[in-house]
């Protein structure tokens, strides 16, 4: 791992925990200690997937076209004037406008970094590269929430204040890190020439693997991310019986599962094709869906159940760190030079599109349908692997498994010649 890229993981980390202070309480915050009422705070979190809707297909543009360090920085420094805003307002405006900067500086930032990544590694190093960084993620969101939460106090607006100050604090602490990085020179789209604006986008929908590529990631997040604290929540705590100790349990499980798993399970995915590994994650989310559906329908006691339920989330993890060294790889390896920004802005913006739609579909299902709501979420998980089949027969062979790459030629005398690349397409 060079200087840069651990700059570059440094900076995953700082984020994480930055958001981590303060994501779990907004809702509170906004709700109960401004008193603002729960219609308004259902707005600001409204307002970070709109935000972040909005400014994901101009970020791509601008990646490609200045560099994701650029584009990197100037999110950073939205985001820390939203946090410390978000921190001082009062009224009902500020706190909108100050998430809407928050949301769309947040969601700049995962582009931006993925790029980064992209071009500070290679085809071999790349899938370690991203799932080094979804293991910092959610460590950092996991220490930063815990932190947060003992620093908090609901009778006292200043706490956070205090909290809101920190994470503006983390976001410009990375700013400095970031800018010291010297990220190797990536063609810019100016030097395509008749790359234009539409052109390139033309050129992404017109990538049949790319296309199948957002479509089942679609599916990937609205079944899984998007149901964490809403649909699977509601439905927990309505038909399961559990409680809110048990719900904290299980998201601790999950990211527990996550930080133990996440580079055994990676010498498992390096060795076996992409398009296998989704496919297998599928399963592994349908079994994940019939246990939480016994946890609510079953006639066990109230321990199994919550014990079934908390499986439900350690089985989710053990499929999301299965993904974070084959999704984001495969993105990147899919674009042409050049376009990597472009193509990782389309990706999260199909991402942020599928959290914003999931807890607003999953969420009422959760609470009220409780075995059509698991029904139709084991169906997806199948879903998932059904694309995952489609999706390998788009892929080269090097796009599907890229340890390919590299082939060994030994000679008839036994003494191993010179590394073979095998050419990506």
């Amino acid at each position: 791992m060079g200087a840069a890229m651990r700059r570059i993981h440094v900076g995953n980390a700082l984020s994480a925990f930055g958001l981590g202070f303060t994501v779990p309480y907004l809702y509170v915050y906004v709700a109960q200690v401004r008193g603002l009422g729960s219609v308004t705070a259902g707005l600001v979190l409204a307002v970070f997937a709109v935000a972040a809707l909005i400014v994901l297909p101009f970020a791509g543009r601008a990646i490609v076209r200045r560099g994701p360090l650029p584009v990197l920085l100037v999110a950073l420094v939205t985001a820390a004037l939203g946090a410390l805003s978000l921190g001082l307002s009062a009224s009902a405006g500020t706190v909108l406008l100050s998430a809407a900067a928050l949301g769309a500086g947040q969601a700049v930032m995962q582009p931006a970094l993925a790029t980064m990544i992209v071009d500070c590694s290679t085809t071999e190093t790349r899938s370690r590269a991203f799932a080094m960084q979804f293991f910092l993620q959610n460590l950092g969101l996991g220490v930063g929430g815990l932190i947060g939460g003992h620093l908090v106090d609901t009778t006292s607006a200043s706490s956070f204040t205090l909290l809101f100050a920190i994470e503006a604090a983390m976001f410009l602490v990375l700013v400095a890190v970031m800018a010291t990085v010297r990220v190797p020179r990536a063609p810019r789209i100016e030097e395509a020439p008749g790359q234009t604006g539409g052109g390139s986008w033309k050129q992404l929908l017109g990538n049949r693997a790319m296309v199948q590529l957002c479509v089942l990631g679609f599916v990937l997040f609205f079944a899984c991310y998007g149901q964490f604290e809403s649909g699977l929540s509601a439905y927990g705590v309505e038909a399961a019986g559990i409680s809110t100790s048990a719900l904290g349990t299980a998201l601790a499980a999950n990211t527990l599962v996550i930080v133990i798993a996440q580079f055994a399970v990676l010498k498992f995915v390096e060795r076996r094709k992409r398009s296998r590994v989704i496919a297998s994650v599928g399963l592994i989310w349908a079994v994940a869906w019939a246990v939480a559906g016994y946890a609510g329908l079953g006639h066990g006691s109230q321990a199994m159940a919550t014990a079934a339920f908390i499986s439900t989330y350690a089985l989710f993890g053990l499929g999301e760190a299965m993904l974070s060294p084959t999704l984001a790889p495969l993105v990147a390896d899919l674009a042409p030079t050049g376009l990597a920004g472009q193509y990782n802005s389309a990706f999260a913006l199909v991402k942020q599109l599928a959290l914003a739609i999931g807890p607003a579909v999953g969420g009422p299902l959760g609470a009220s349908l409780h075995a059509p709501y698991i029904v139709a979420f084991l169906l997806f998980s199948l879903g998932i692997t059904v694309l995952a089949v489609r999706l390998g027969r788009q892929l080269t062979d090097v796009q599907n498994q890229p340890s390919l790459a590299r082939s060994r030629v030994v000679t008839q005398g036994g003494a191993p010649a010179d590394t073979v690349v095998v050419a990506e397409a």
